[in-house]
């Protein structure tokens, strides 16, 4: 009997074929990067993408976040038309925004346009991470800064959501005029008493962060976001001491100051409605800041 059971003719364990590993469907199931656990990703999406066991914020695509916020059937997309172009010749930009387009089925790295939430007409910017990482080009600037203009024309309040690695660097100084145009778009819009939230997601950084994401009248941040100007290595190097473990984070910036709210995902379209009752006139046609 033991002769047998450790005999080498026989398997008792198999190492799964490639064949095999490839009859697994794609994209069925999903690691949680913080507590590791490993769930459906069809339950993951159901919880509006946050770890059921651990809470933490898995990045949402613009669809998918439109999607759970609006009231069903009331999104308008504006400016789908616009596509990036390469002012600059940089090699094989256009090929990797061509290949983005592809996989994500968005034109762009973000998605605006109109709709409401819980009976209230917003305007809204949703950024996409998986597209060229959220990064800011002049398509991404000119949508923004076009979305902002609708919402003064229409006199309702302006939402952004931002996710993004920064300026895009193919675009050169054509990408960080963006930070310039759309910072002033808000000015303008906020001196006609327009009311303005921003919503910071996994990751807001760089020019964006350091722009229209930080103008809000309101600014909102998603449990554990990443968010700051500067990579965490450059600034210890710049000023030679070590940083706090939670620092750029969500929670820190709130605590020093620079938040107004840290929400957690399933709480924010109530809290959203909350603000745009606050804020909207009692004859429900105008809106105000103060």
């Amino acid at each position: 009997m033991l002769k047998d059971l450790f005999s080498k003719k026989k398997k008792y364990a198999t190492i799964p074929s490639e064949q095999a590993k490839q009859d697994v469907p794609e994209g069925i199931m999903t690691k949680c990067p913080k507590c590791k656990k490993i769930m459906y990703t069809k339950e993951l999406v159901k919880n509006l993408r946050v770890c059921i066991s651990c809470g933490y914020h898995h990045p949402m695509s613009a669809p998918e976040r439109i999607a759970c916020l609006l009231d069903e059937g009331t999104f308008q997309e504006y400016d789908r038309h616009l596509l990036s172009k390469n002012p600059l010749d940089f090699p094989q930009y256009i090929e990797k925004v061509e290949e983005d387009r592809e996989k994500t089925k968005l034109n762009e790295a973000v998605v605006t346009g109109e709709g409401m939430i819980n009976g209230f007409p917003i305007v809204i910017a949703v950024m996409d991470s998986r597209f060229r990482m959220g990064s800011m080009g002049s398509v991404v600037g000119e949508k923004i800064a076009r979305a902002i203009e609708r919402a003064m024309e229409k006199s309702v309040p302006f939402i952004i959501f931002t996710a993004s690695g920064g300026a895009r660097m193919q675009e050169g100084v054509l990408s960080l005029m963006q930070m310039a145009k759309t910072s002033a778009a808000l000015k303008l819009f906020s001196e006609q008493g327009g009311l303005i939230i921003s919503v910071m997601t996994h990751p807001t950084t760089g020019g964006v962060s350091a722009s229209f994401a930080s103008l809000g009248d309101y600014n909102f941040a998603e449990p554990g976001a990443l968010i700051g100007f500067a990579g965490r290595r450059v600034i210890e190097q710049t000023v030679r001491e070590e940083l706090p473990e939670d620092f750029q984070t969500a929670e820190f910036l709130l605590k020093h100051g620079q938040l107004d709210a840290v929400i957690p995902r399933h709480e924010l379209k109530d809290v959203l409605t909350n603000v745009l009752d606050i804020h909207q006139s009692r004859g429900g046609d105008e809106w105000h800041t103060n």
